[in-house]
């Protein structure tokens, strides 16, 4: 287990390091300009003089100012004495956004006046002195969370965006969990923390590479898709244990859930199993996991791509929600209905089914085929089914009155990626009548394992690619396929799944030569001299090793359930 702290490693690899500096410690609320930060106040430094910098978030009427910075808001009282008409007036004067220093005595608000919404409401500063450190223009749009921006004027004004309080919050969780996940890795567990090429060549395998084009004229560098042949070779180097924050990059256009560069924890151990790899992240994530977040339960659970598929129709299942797909095609069979017959005269021809529980309350602007109150089917399919076909057709689909039932005929490969995305618009169509089918609060995470380690080419079914990336191993039980029969190899490669989004995804890899050379060759049709330095490598001596990559998208989900 990964949970505990190891022993410290033996005084002949520990390193002592002591320095001494004559300066102050820097606290967290100050700088050379403020004493404390906007958020930090509260009841406990009442009467105390203070300094505060910071944004004008609010100028209301000439009674008061809310200022803003990164901690929080705090209630500025303008003064309203005659002796202080010019300080009031220089308040008053002040744009929303302009940048200022304010000095001045923390007080308890009036009874009757404090404000639960802000983490300062209970007292207020009564300015005394206010010097303007720059000004703002007119904004293309206004710094509150309840003003909605277009995604565009956010990215092309994206200073301002990462002005509010939510994006502050997502940065802040990101630089949390990451510093907590350096900890675990490097302090509990003695890996390494390796810096990797950010120019190589290109390889075989995996996505399209961006090229970097050399003052050498036609030649040019690949920047890497991953750092996974470096950590291999870091394996091979006697290593043991390697972790990056790795910056990566793959010229594939950018889409909401995929951007050309992104940042992943990559990890490589050596003489280590699938099971210690999964015991491992489980143990990281435990770790780091925000304290805000609620209770985390380790292990977590896992079921193979088979189940995956055959249950939920991805290979990423949101398992927060039923709706899990249905086998019927015993309840048609002999069935005269010709779109079902020509289906089932395919090869891998199926009948599966969803059923989506209340679907025609919240569905009333769709063409369905609805179960009345009586649990008799409403469908132009009814006529064509026997009493008995009906019944079992209901049973299978363990429908009740309101209920929604999907029906989809064709090949088991096509079949069920259909269902699996109808699954997931159905939850968020009825989530968007106003039906919970997905809690927000939960975290549901899963391990998907036994993927497939070759799938047929999409342009020429004939030929093989892999699943994962060409140096994932097999699983040891099917490693005699790879000679006869290697689309039924399954590899040793795990997928991590929150909430149905991937978060991370690794392998065992294969570390004997000739096994690699086999797959590059044979099977992948690949021309093994571009790897000439990783199978050189393999043959050196390369211990058993495997890794993973953790992926931004466990902090996407985490901030997707803060905007909740």
């Amino acid at each position: 287990m990964y949970l505990t702290k190891p022993s410290l490693p033996p005084k002949s690899l520990a390193w002592a390091h002591n320095f001494s500096r004559n300066c102050s410690t820097y606290s967290s609320g100050q700088s050379s300009l403020r004493s404390h930060t906007c958020g930090e106040l509260c009841w406990s430094h009442v009467d105390e003089e203070v300094t505060l910098c910071g944004w004008v978030q609010y100028l209301r009427q000439d009674l008061f100012v809310i200022l803003r910075d990164f901690s929080g808001l705090v209630q500025i009282l303008i003064p309203q004495d005659e002796s202080k008409s010019e300080l009031k007036n220089a308040f008053l004067g002040l744009t929303v956004e302009s940048v200022i220093m304010v000095k001045g005595r923390v007080r308890r608000r009036p009874e009757g006046q404090e404000n639960k919404k802000m983490s300062t409401g209970e007292i207020e500063v009564c300015a005394e002195s206010m010097e303007v450190l720059n000004t703002c223009r007119k904004l293309p749009f206004e710094i509150k969370e309840f003003v909605k921006k277009s995604e565009v004027l956010r990215m092309q004004y994206r200073y301002l965006d990462l002005r509010s309080p939510r994006m502050q919050y997502n940065l802040r969780l990101r630089s949390q969990m990451v510093m907590k996940m350096r900890e675990f890795l490097c302090n509990l567990h003695g890996f390494v923390d390796v810096e990797t090429p950010t120019l190589f060549k290109r390889t075989p395998g995996g996505a399209k590479e961006f090229v970097v084009p050399t003052g050498d004229p036609g030649k040019f560098y690949s920047l890497p898709q991953s750092p996974q042949q470096f950590k291999q070779l870091l394996m091979v180097a006697g290593i043991d244990r390697y972790f990056q924050l790795a910056r990566c990059y793959r010229d594939e256009g950018s889409k909401p859930d995929r951007q050309p560069e992104f940042t992943q924890v990559d990890i490589e151990i050596s003489f280590v199993d699938q099971a210690g790899v999964m015991s491992l992240i489980e143990g990281l994530i435990h770790y780091s996991w925000p304290e805000d977040k609620g209770q985390m339960n380790v292990p977590f659970p896992s079921m193979t791509y088979e189940e995956a598929m055959r249950d939920y129709g991805v290979d990423k299942p949101d398992t927060r929600f039923g709706m899990k797909l249905v086998d019927v095609i015993t309840a048609f069979q002999g069935t005269q209905i010709e779109f079902i017959k020509d289906a089932l005269l395919k090869p891998g021809g199926c009948i599966q089914a969803i059923c989506v529980p209340e679907g025609t309350v919240r569905t009333e602007s769709v063409s369905v085929a609805p179960v009345r109150a009586d649990g008799s089917l409403k469908s132009p399919l009814s006529r064509l089914l026997s009493d008995t076909a009906k019944q079992q057709l209901l049973q299978m689909a363990q429908a009740n009155a309101g209920d929604l039932i999907f029906i989809t005929a064709g090949p088991l490969e096509n079949v069920r990626p259909l269902l699996g995305k109808l699954r997931l618009q159905c939850a968020e169509l009825l989530e968007c009548y106003g039906v919970p089918v997905r809690d927000p609060s939960v975290f549901h995470f899963l391990w998907v394992v036994d993927f497939p380690l070759f799938l047929p080419k999409e342009d020429d079914p004939e030929m093989l690619e892999s699943a994962h990336h060409p140096f994932t191993a097999p699983v040891p039980e099917d490693a005699h396929l790879l000679y006869t029969q290697p689309h039924k190899v399954r590899g040793q490669h795990y997928d991590l799944v929150l909430n149905g989004c991937e978060i991370g995804g690794g392998s065992i890899r294969i570390h004997n030569a000739s096994q690699q050379l086999y797959i590059l060759d044979t099977i992948l049709k690949e021309d093994p001299s571009l790897l000439s330095h990783l199978l050189e490598a393999l043959d050196s001596g390369a211990p058993p090793h495997g890794g993973i990559a953790l992926g931004e998208s466990v902090h996407e989900v985490l901030k997707r359930q803060q905007s909740k």
